[in-house]
């Protein structure tokens, strides 16, 4: 479905299963924008941002998940991240999350569940 979304604006370079494959093929292909999830074997998407950050990947990071956590958030965006974007929001907000990250901005889903119950 992100590809359908992505490819009439953005050209899809690469497409991974894992977020070791993540980190090899941010570093082989240096895209502008990673759009990626948190939730990923071998290595979690925090942790591949963190490796790419680490090793001078230029990247700008899109999360696209459905974790809703502020706390996710917040690891995200330090690790990096320039945008945070609920799958539940796909279709109106993952194009301007992108356009936002490659302008320099951060992006945030414009709804997150507050989780304040005990």
């Amino acid at each position: 479905m992100e590809e359908r979304l992505l490819e009439p604006e953005f050209e899809v370079v690469g497409k991974v299963c894992n977020g070791q494959a993540l980190f090899e093929e941010a570093m082989r292909l240096r895209p502008e924008v990673i759009v990626t999830d948190i939730s990923m074997p071998i290595l979690n998407g925090i942790e591949a941002a963190d490796r790419l950050k680490e090793s001078g990947c230029n990247s700008r990071i899109v999360f696209l998940t459905v974790h809703s956590d502020t706390e996710f958030v917040r690891r995200c965006l330090s690790a990096g991240a320039f945008g945070y974007v609920s799958k539940s929001r796909i279709a109106s907000e993952l194009v301007p999350a992108i356009r936002e990250a490659l302008a320099g901005n951060i992006f945030v889903s414009r709804y997150l569940p507050h989780h304040d119950e005990p």
